[in-house]
């Protein structure tokens, strides 16, 4: 989905022109807590907030003073081409600042709310000021097919150059004229573009592609490349690619729309069935496999819509077939449905500022939000507006299963975890339902479809040890003491083992309300392999306000002190806890003293 901007409120005085603009963008406000009234969520901190929002990819409008959003995103600044809009709107409505992102829409947004408000858009990116277009941020239905050398020309123009352009492109208009540049509008491929010669392509091409089980994606991009040669065209004039849903997982599909940096859209069987009067190649033996008498010619046809023909009619190969539509003008929206999309997201302990950027950006762009309800509630004012779906502990399989279900049905969907999605968490629970037959339980066929992505987040392991300084320094492990899904005589099979082995330890699940003595018996049992004093750590709540750390000896070790939300870490027997000048601090030497003495004494 397209990442909604955040509209943020900071003072009282600029409240209800934050509320106008939310209403002239359908964004939320965001409202800094103590002053403002009204907003659809709080922040504390304006900085923090602001930055949060950028990180993830969110645009950002904030009704403040520019030099807020200036420090806010300032550490974040790295690459002009993907960071998100910014632009700053005064209290009262008067001015509007296009910051950052002019030509990834900031400047289109600006001129929209300075419309609306009847404000000043101060838009300063030289060519809007110059010649009142960007060459490189054509209107909805256009792409430039050189893009790379947009700079180029536009240096040219600005340096006193002119254009000539052929094709219709009204938008181009006010251009100056000249030799300098040459600009063609049309969909036709073109040969010697460069710095003095653009192209503009209209969005009128659909792809239509059908295929075998398990293509070779090389002999479905060569049969597309020969389409596009037969009809003369340049592949960016090309819109989407599409095909039926049961393809949706098709590598050679989803590799192709990727090398064209388009959408894959999918259509229902009988939705294409219903083309086949427009048809040139009904087939009565596809229908008998997917239930249509055509894919590649009749999902071409569904993207371009009821006016549009075939340009290129079905082509094959033995295992590939694709069909290329025109339709009478851009197309400007998208038409079937996507892929479908599970993102596996670990959000660290809970605090913003140990959430990676990649899960923020994939939170922000997810339909809706699955997960234990304390882990959606953690990610604050990123999931405000966002529909969500709560399940309780102990309903893992059924969150798990619901959110494959609802990515089948070609929603963006964001499983939430706390620690890291894959480490004692739900991502393995993913694979495994995927990986489950028809007879045991698993996820049906478009949740097997749906793209799965893991992204990593801080684990409750790695933020102990930061706070305690750097336990897992030399060889670890990890245990968790829950005996509902492993054999209690596993569980202790593994501590002897890492006991003998001396390695740190991290225990997780350590305690319940019905659990209470495996905890005891990992101490006893360590206890007959290292010294009494081998420090032990206790973190509970990590990264959150309530958190609390404390050490204890191994023999001293209190059940009755620890709970669900507490990580324990139990060092080695080489493991030290130093009384330093910044507090304790806990470290596993890893062995470079011992090296150092070796290399003195050879």
């Amino acid at each position: 989905m397209a990442v909604k901007p955040v509209v943020l409120a900071l003072s009282r005085s600029g409240e209800a022109v934050a509320h106008r603009v939310a209403t002239i963008l359908d964004a939320q406000v965001h409202g800094r807590e103590g002053r403002v009234a009204q907003a659809d969520t709080f922040f504390p901190n304006a900085l923090d907030h602001a930055r949060d929002l950028f990180a993830a990819g969110v645009p950002v409008v904030g009704v403040c003073a520019a030099g807020i959003l200036i420090r806010a995103v300032a550490p974040l600044l790295a690459d002009k081409a993907v960071e998100p809009p910014v632009i700053a709107v005064s209290d009262d409505g008067a001015v509007v600042v296009p910051l950052l992102g002019g030509h990834r829409g900031a400047n289109r947004l600006a001129a929209q709310i300075a419309q609306a408000l009847g404000a000043v858009a101060a838009v300063t990116t030289a060519g809007d000021v110059a010649l009142g277009v960007a060459l490189d941020e054509p209107p909805a239905g256009w792409r430039l097919v050189n893009r790379a050398d947009a700079k180029g020309a536009m240096a040219a123009l600005l340096a006193g150059g002119g254009a000539r352009v052929s094709g219709d492109a009204p938008w181009l208009a006010d251009l100056p004229l000249g030799d300098s540049l040459r600009v063609t509008c049309g969909m036709e491929a073109v040969a010697d573009l460069g710095p003095d010669h653009l192209q503009f392509a209209p969005l009128q091409l659909t792809l239509g592609l059908g295929c075998a089980r398990d293509c070779d994606p090389a002999e479905m991009a060569g049969l597309v490349a020969d389409v596009m040669a037969e009809a003369g065209v340049a592949p960016q004039a090309v819109h989407s690619v599409n095909t039926i849903t049961l393809k949706a997982d098709e590598p050679a599909i989803i590799d192709l729309a990727d090398a064209l940096g388009v959408p894959l859209r999918l259509f229902a069987a009988d939705a294409l069935e219903a083309l086949t009067p427009r048809l040139a190649n009904p087939s009565d033996v596809v229908f008998a496999e997917v239930a249509t008498h055509g894919v590649a010619e009749a999902a071409a046809l569904a993207q371009a819509g009821p006016d549009a023909t075939l340009l290129i009619t079905k082509r094959k190969t033995a295992n590939a077939t694709c069909a290329l539509a025109i339709a009478p003008a851009p197309i400007t929206a998208l038409a079937g449905r996507a892929r479908g999309r599970l993102s596996v997201v670990g959000i660290g302990p809970g605090q913003a500022s140990w959430r990676t950027p990649e899960v923020s950006r994939l939170v922000a762009e997810a339909d809706e939000l699955v997960g234990y309800g304390l882990y959606i509630d953690l990610l604050g004012p990123l999931a405000v507006g966002k529909e969500r779906s709560d399940f309780p502990l102990g309903g893992e399989e059924d969150r798990c299963r619901y959110a494959l279900e609802q990515a089948g049905k070609g929603k963006n969907v964001a499983l939430v975890c706390s620690g890291d999605a894959g480490i004692y968490a739900m991502g393995a629970l993913v694979f495994e339902l995927l990986d489950r037959g028809p007879d045991q339980m698993g996820v049906s066929d478009a949740a097997r479809r749906v793209d799965v992505i893991c992204s990593p987040g801080v684990s409750a392991l790695q933020g102990a040890a930061a706070r305690a300084g750097a336990p897992l320094g030399h060889d670890f492990c990890a245990i968790s003491l829950s005996d509902l899904l492993t054999p209690r005589a596993d569980i202790i099979k593994r501590l002897e083992a890492a006991a003998v082995g001396d390695f740190v330890i991290a225990f997780y699940n350590p305690v319940s309300m019905r659990r209470r003595t495996l905890l005891a018996e990992a101490r006893d049992i360590l206890l007959q392999h290292r010294p009494a004093d081998t420090p032990v750590m206790l973190a509970s709540s990590l990264g959150r306000p309530e958190e609390h750390i404390r050490y204890r000896r191994l023999d001293q070790l209190d059940v009755d002190e620890v709970d669900m939300l507490t990580v324990v870490l139990v060092g080695s027997s080489h493991s030290k806890l130093a009384q330093l000048g910044t507090g304790p601090r806990m470290y596993t030497p890893r062995g470079y003293a011992r090296k150092m003495d070796g290399d003195l004494a050879g």
